[in-house]
């Protein structure tokens, strides 16, 4: 038995294949479904034999495109859920030491013309490539997993049924191939495989390629835009063409022009609004960011029809908008979107570790990063397996960095040397990732979301790449800047990065960001920061492990941890026993990990949003998780949120108000265009039994995007149990704005400056909040509707608090009436609320129809002192 038949076995069976997919001249032809995958070393045969009609492949593992080995062994049944326990390395890595086969069939109806084109979006990492037994690419050729192929196959497809097989051959050492750092496991096949779409193009002779679309205004005064749209003409055939180009925007704007084209030429063609007055847009609808405004989108359809036939169609939807960038007085680089500053705030976004791409689980996820009150995602070196998560972020107004991966940059993940500038520095290697920036580039180029090219992450290119890349992006986009690098450094190219990656990465106090001045804290632009694990809720830990190793923590939570110097969560379970005591049970755990992950991630963003314009921007490392895990993610796997995501969508709050832990000071932040007239401050400070110590009303008047401090609290001395509340609102016509609620130690934690290392600085001593977990019981009056909508359900809530103690960190969820599974995702209007004595709440969510997998829901109400109904 083969090495990979204990992971499933492979037999070479006489049987039919799927029947080929059938299509027409003129057209795209997506080989998404349909193939077939094997190990090379199980598969006697060549690639003449294998892509010939008569060869059975019916026995190979099903799979579609895109997808890696492991990713299509999943999906088919012949490996059991990796994700869960330990069994993910249980499953034999070497069975991917070797090429892959894929193999699948299509039909072509007609008669096949000059200009059919077979194009590969990615292949991790080379291949070879044979069509109808013929070889018509090698993998000295195609190789490079960011890079894109587009082979001409006129000469090699017959008219009816046509076979494809593409051999790929996994990354070796040194290879800048896509790839994981501390954030998980490696895959076992390390992502190899056709991890992009592959697609066969057809078109009459000429084909219409690379279009792109630029706009032009004054952003002091945008009354007008000038559209500039350009492409590249390419004829495929023997002889001298005349085309004809038609283009038409959704306004109804039409423009046509005609080209004369000699055989095999390329023409880079350009329709300007000098020669076209229709590309002038009277009153533009600007594209504009989460938080500022509408992600407005503009269409254009474009046709090529060659000697008077059709001949290729190419449909762009594109946003009028303008991006630069700048460095302020103290050397921080920041960024405009449409003239107007804006603070970037977001998180690290990373793909599932198969590369399984779910295009619903992608636009639920960029409606929690629109929910969470973020406008931006970080991608470094996952770029998608598709273009899905680009078109949602233009949809919902997400801002997108993307860029490389720092495993290029160090030697134990690149698995070759590395110097000071990271592992590319041969002149081969040099052309070969430049060649792939230019690639991306023009494949994602029309996506308004993107602001921002990331050439490297951790340490500064060389000289000679960075000057490679910014000559390639020099004739492939103009329309937003490059950042060098996302860590501190002055390249001899561009000059100062501006922006800093100098940590944590590990727990730290709420008060690290307020105080810090030379590491993470609220200045400048801190690319990726975080304080560290963010445990999800009980349940879904439970999901995560089996049964004997829910409690108490152990190797198994160490091995669904990062890995390094994050391979546990001890800094974190130590912080969270001193300062709120030792949890008994999973759930006391999970419990009082949201309200740690909520008072660390909301002290993160309302520092950098109360010390603008000291700040420019901020992305929590990370956003979200490839596998179930403890670590870096402000909703879980599962895309249920935690503490963090209502952290964070607090703290990220437009209009807020908010408490500075370095000088006792409460702000208001006013990140809208329109000011805070006639609006009242109310401040209260409660012990633990709800006494009221402090209370004071200001009235005020904010600006427009401004930051206002409004009063700073009176010291606290000798509180019940050293832990107090802060219970903060604003109003304005008697309607509330905000309200914010802290929980503060007489004995603040002290942060070990001189101990500070790259990811983390600990505390000599601990803030003590024990109190808090400690608080009298509270009984709520729970009032509810859940309705039926067209897309899933609504829920109205209302908490009321009867007695005399506070109500502290108040928990609403969703469930599966059946199975009790938590709903996600799920949108509520806020969340982890603490209620004074007689106080009311109401609350509002809702839930789309796919969340809970078409069960009744359930309302399910618990706290810190609540108990759980």
């Amino acid at each position: 038995m083969t090495r990979f038949a204990l992971i499933t076995a492979i037999a070479i069976a006489a049987c039919a294949c799927t029947a080929p997919q059938s299509h027409s001249m003129t057209s795209r032809i997506e080989l998404a479904d349909g193939w077939h995958i094997a190990p090379a070393a199980d598969i006697d045969a060549g690639g003449a034999a294998v892509s010939a009609a008569g060869f059975d492949a019916s026995a190979w593992t099903p799979a579609s495109v895109p997808s890696t080995p492991m990713a299509a062994l999943v999906r088919s049944g012949a490996i059991a859920e990796p994700y869960f326990d330990r069994r993910l390395e249980r499953v034999d890595a070497a069975a991917f030491d070797g090429p892959w086969w894929y193999r699948t069939r299509f039909d072509v109806d007609g008669t096949v013309e000059a200009g059919a084109r077979l194009v590969f979006a990615g292949i991790n990492y080379r291949a070879d490539v044979w069509l109808n037994g013929r070889q018509i690419a090698g993998r000295d050729d195609i190789a490079g997993a960011f890079r894109m192929f587009d082979l001409e196959v006129s000469e090699h497809l017959a008219e009816g049924e046509n076979t494809l097989a593409v051999l790929v051959h996994p990354p070796q050492p040194g290879d800048p191939t896509i790839g994981f750092v501390d954030w998980n496991p490696l895959p076992p096949d390390r992502n190899m495989g056709l991890w992009r779409p592959v697609h066969l193009e057809l078109t009459r002779g000429v084909s219409l390629d690379t279009v792109f679309v630029r706009s032009e205004f004054d952003t002091d005064n945008p009354a007008e835009a000038f559209v500039t749209i350009s492409a590249t003409l390419r004829n495929h055939t023997d002889r001298e063409i005349e085309a004809v180009v038609r283009a038409r925007l959704a306004d109804g704007t039409r423009i046509e022009d005609s080209y004369v084209l000699a055989a095999r030429e390329e023409k880079d063609i350009e329709l300007a609004p000098a020669r076209f007055p229709g590309l002038r847009i009277d009153t533009p609808r600007l594209w504009w960011p989460n938080g500022l405004g509408e992600p407005n989108l503009y269409t254009l359809e474009m046709h090529v029809f060659a000697d008077g036939r059709p001949s290729d169609t190419e449909n762009v939807t594109f946003g009028i908008r303008k991006v630069d960038d700048y460095i302020n007085d103290q050397g921080h680089r920041g960024y405009t979107i449409n003239g107007r500053k804006v603070l970037l705030r977001g998180g690290g976004w990373v793909d599932d570790m198969l590369l399984m791409e779910d295009p619903q689980k992608i636009e639920d996820q960029l409606r929690y990063v629109r929910h969470m009150n973020l406008n931006t995602i970080r991608l470094e070196g996952f770029w998608g397996s598709s273009r899905t998560l680009y078109e949602l972020a233009d949809r919902y107004g997400i801002m997108v960095m993307v860029g490389w991966s720092c495993q290029w940059e160090w030697e134990n993940y690149l698995g070759a040397p590395v110097d000071d500038f990271g592992g590319i520095d041969t002149p081969a290697e040099i052309e070969l990732v430049s060649r792939s920036l230019a690639d991306q580039v023009r494949w994602l180029r029309n996506h308004p979301s993107i602001v921002v090219w990331v050439l490297a992450s951790d340490k500064l290119p060389r000289t000679a790449l960075e000057q490679s890349y910014r000559d390639e992006l020099a004739q492939t986009d103009d329309t937003r800047p490059a950042l060098t690098s996302c860590a501190v450094g002055v390249s001899e190219v561009s000059g100062p990065t501006g922006v800093k990656m100098n940590g944590p990465y590990d727990w730290v106090p709420p008060n690290y960001w307020y105080l810090d001045t030379e590491r993470g804290g609220a200045y400048g632009f801190n690319t990726e920061t975080g304080p560290g694990p963010q445990p999800p809720l009980a349940a879904s830990i439970r999901r995560m492990l089996p049964e004997d190793h829910w409690w108490p923590p152990d190797e198994m939570w160490d091995y669904h941890s990062g890995r390094n110097e994050f391979n546990t969560i001890d800094r974190y379970e130590e912080a969270l026993r001193q300062r709120y005591g030792d949890p008994e049970s999973l759930e006391e755990f999970a419990r009082l990990a949201q309200v740690a992950n909520y008072e660390a991630m909301r002290a993160m963003f309302e520092s950098f949003a109360i010390r603008r314009p000291a700040t420019t921007g901020l992305i929590q490392w990370m956003l979200n998780s490839a596998w179930p895990e403890f670590y870096w993610q402000l909703y879980d796997y599962f895309l249920v949120p935690n503490g963090a995501f209502y952290g964070a969508r607090d703290g990220s709050r437009a209009i807020n108000i908010a408490y500075d832990y370095a000088d006792d000071g409460i702000y208001i932040v006013n990140e809208t265009q329109a000011p805070l007239d006639e609006a009242t401050a109310r401040v209260r400070i409660l012990d633990v039994n709800s006494s009221v110590l402090f209370d004071e009303t200001v009235s005020l008047e904010v600006g427009a995007d401004s930051v206002q401090r409004v009063l700073v609290l009176p010291p606290v001395e000798a509180p019940p149990g050293n832990a107090y509340f802060v219970d903060l609102r604003l109003a304005a016509d008697d309607a509330s704005l905000a309200r914010s609620f802290y929980w503060l130690s007489a004995r603040p934690d002290v942060p070990d400056w001189e101990a500070s290392t790259w990811f983390v600085t600990p505390v000599t001593r601990y803030a003590d909040l024990t109190a808090v977990s400690q608080l009298p019981p509270a009984t709520l009056e729970v009032e509810h509707e859940i309705r039926s909508t067209g897309d899933g359900h609504a829920m109205d809530v209302q908490l009321h608090n009867p007695g005399d103690a506070l109500a502290f960190f108040v928990e609403v969820s969703v469930a599966g009436a059946g199975s009790g599974r938590l709903a996600a995702p799920v949108f509520w209007s806020d969340n982890y609320v603490s209620l004074l004595p007689g106080e009311t709440v109401h609350l509002t969510g809702t839930v789309p129809s796919h969340a809970l997998a078409g069960e009744a829901p359930t309302l399910r109400v618990a706290g810190v002192n609540v108990t759980a109904e």
